[in-house]
């Protein structure tokens, strides 16, 4: 029985959380489908998220899902501070839009660019989106901040918005140490094998004076 949960527990631990509950619980972030050009359009999803990534970084970006058609492409980008993206009377929206066509434009190699339309949805909790609180503890390290008070504050700030449990861990040189170590903290249930609950994890690097920080989040949010 005791190498049984042992085995459970391994498995939880190498599989991404969100994969294993695609349809249960998640849907894909890339809805399209490709016949002979898959590779192109993989490529094209992945640099229009590490280009949005990046401009809307400081709106607070979590998601970006990408929804295709014929000649036509659905954005939705889900924001803690909405407001910053859409501007003022929605010149943000069209800076953005341009922006995309750009990117497309170099990608389409004098094609005709597809129709882009852009749906801004605010994350009501951020406090329970785990990209975003690993990205806060993220630039908290990157700051020099002590890595136990940030974990301790981050815990408390997850539960205290209605989480059912959470768990971060840190991995690396953490505080400059000459040899990287593991460090967890958890509150609350967090079951990784459990494919009912909904389960948000995220995974962002913090880069340091000493190296990189891994830094792990997962966030229960209930049974679904």
């Amino acid at each position: 029985m005791k190498n049984k949960k042992r085995k459970e527990k391994k498995m939880g631990q190498k599989v991404n959380p969100k994969l294993i509950r695609l349809g249960p619980v998640f849907n894909w972030s890339s809805r399209w489908y490709e016949d002979k050009g898959y590779k192109n359009t993989l490529i094209e999803d992945f640099e229009l998220r590490r280009a949005l990534m990046s401009k809307l970084s400081p709106a607070g970006v979590s998601t970006i899902d990408i929804e295709r058609s014929i000649n036509n492409i659905k954005l939705t980008i889900y924001v803690m501070r909405p407001g910053m993206v859409i501007g003022k009377a929605g010149t943000g929206m069209e800076e953005l839009k341009k922006f995309l066509f750009s990117i497309l434009a170099k990608r389409q190699n004098g094609k005709n660019s597809p129709k882009v339309d852009i749906r801004i949805e605010p994350i009501k909790e951020p406090n329970l989106d785990a990209y975003l609180v690993a990205k806060n503890i993220s630039d908290q390290l990157i700051k020099r901040l002590p890595h136990k008070r940030v974990m301790l504050q981050a815990v408390s700030k997850v539960m205290s918005s209605g989480a059912k449990g959470v768990r971060i861990v840190l991995s690396g040189r953490i505080g400059g140490a000459e040899i990287g170590r593991r460090e967890k903290l958890q509150e609350g249930k967090v079951p990784l094998s459990t494919i009912r609950e909904n389960i948000n994890f995220a995974s962002v690097p913090a880069l340091t004076k000493k190296g990189y920080i891994g830094v792990k989040v997962w966030i229960n949010r209930g049974e679904k």
